[in-house]
């Protein structure tokens, strides 16, 4: 499972790449492996304000639908229309093409209480 050095995890495997004052979130690697093919993802709306560890949007795959939860709080500034008609991007390129949503963040100390690369690892047993 790749576990990229440059990003924060949630223990619920959503991925944060910080970029200014905004999280672009995504589901990791390891999540996109176990859930198996993606065939719908559903977003929140640009606007929407989330708070860390509550449910904002929905993975469905051909195994279940999963919840995703905000790994941060603040306000969806973009989401990826990308995946309406390819959601099997978050498959293909999780940490890439397959990111989900951006939130400007309302509260920067949430990022650092987030799972570090080597904790992330060691929590998914790679």
């Amino acid at each position: 499972m790749s576990v990229p050095q440059n990003l924060r995890y949630a223990k619920s495997h959503e991925w944060v790449r910080v970029e200014g004052d905004t999280a672009v979130v995504g589901i990791t690697d390891h999540a996109q492996h176990e859930l198996t093919d993606i065939v719908y993802v559903e977003l929140p709306a640009v606007g929407d304000r989330v708070e860390a560890g509550k449910e904002c949007a929905v993975v469905e795959s051909v195994k279940a639908a999963s919840d995703i939860y905000a790994p941060v709080s603040g306000d969806v500034v973009a989401i990826n229309d990308e995946l309406t008609s390819a959601p099997e991007l978050v498959n293909q390129d999780p940490f890439g093409k397959g990111w989900m949503f951006k939130i400007k963040v309302s509260d920067p100390a949430e990022v650092n209480d987030m799972l570090s690369p080597s904790d992330y690892a060691h929590h998914i047993g790679a």
